[in-house]
């Protein structure tokens, strides 16, 4: 499925669309230059599980974690070198824990990444606040 997002406020509400569609152990797996929206869409996804808290980009810290209906934990995969690094801050038991795991820069950790993921490429649009938003391996 591909969406046209003309504003952040419309890039987040397709991800809470895609929020609400999610089941718990689902993995998103996000791709998108620097400045694409992929944290903005991340909110929208948390709204949609559900979540409550200010959701922020987790750059310095690798991961969020956000309390809701369905938890929801957000990686940013910017700063890792490989998915070693990420099995070392236990992905493992992230998803297992009944959560959402979205993950930004994951094609830094494509291997450690489960078949069934639910991948989004965020692209810019033709004006500088529209973004092509892709997204596949689920039904909206």
């Amino acid at each position: 499925m591909q969406y046209v997002s003309q504003s952040v406020s419309e890039t987040e509400a397709f991800g809470e669309r895609l929020g609400r569609a999610l089941h718990p152990g689902a993995v998103v797996a996000f791709t998108g230059t620097l400045g694409m929206g992929k944290t903005a869409f991340t909110r929208g996804l948390a709204r949609g599980l559900g979540c409550r808290g200010r959701v922020t980009s987790p750059t310095f810290t690798i991961v969020n974690e956000y309390d809701g209906a369905i938890p929801l934990f957000h990686f940013d995969m910017y700063r890792l070198g490989s998915s070693d690094e990420l099995y070392d801050i236990g992905w493992d038991d992230y998803l297992t824990r009944g959560g959402v795991c979205a993950v930004e820069w994951s094609e830094r950790v494509a291997d450690a990444l489960p078949e069934d993921v639910v991948t989004v490429d965020i692209a810019r649009g033709e004006t500088d606040d529209a973004r092509i938003i892709t997204v596949s391996g689920v039904e909206l």
